[in-house]
């Protein structure tokens, strides 16, 4: 958003996750084995480990990654 390309958001109490989604650019991106343009965001997330087993935690980066490069998927 804003320009901003990427950055970790704090987490505040008594928050356990934060997603930090950074604005889409365009950048060379290889699609189907060919060089081509793909707009592209970077999303850190920031768990506290206290409360979010980080293997959770990359299972929900993993899930939410999924989810947007093909957002069909959320309706089957």
């Amino acid at each position: 958003m804003m320009g901003i390309k990427q950055f970790t958001a704090v987490i505040n109490p008594p928050q356990s996750t934060i997603l930090a989604i950074g604005a889409g650019e365009q950048r060379p991106y290889v699609i189907d084995g060919a060089l081509g343009v793909a707009t592209v965001m970077s999303a850190t997330g920031s768990f506290d480990h206290r409360a979010v087993d980080g293997a959770d935690g990359a299972r929900l980066m993993a899930a939410f990654k999924e989810f947007v490069e093909k957002p069909l998927g959320m309706l089957a």
